[in-house]
């Protein structure tokens, strides 16, 4: 099977792919500040690998969902 170009892509596809490129941004971006806003004991798991993960790896939007889901610890309380 040969690989379309863009242009040879319908508007639909067109749309789902850049729907899709949308929502993997927004989910990156959710997961990397609640990320950068937490301490390290708030985190399962190292800050810099779900950061470089979270960075490098192209997951459509898997392991953002993944991180808020289960890379993050309930706020440890302070008193």
């Amino acid at each position: 099977m040969a690989r379309k170009s863009w242009k040879d892509l319908s508007p639909t596809a067109r749309g789902s792919i850049v729907a899709a490129a949308a929502v993997d941004a927004g989910l990156r971006a959710w997961a990397g500040a609640d990320l950068a806003s937490r301490r390290g004991e708030e985190v399962n798991g190292p800050k810099w690998l779900w950061g470089t993960g979270l960075a490098l790896v192209n997951s459509a939007g898997v392991l953002p969902v993944v991180y808020l889901v289960v890379g993050r610890r309930k706020a440890v309380s302070s008193h």
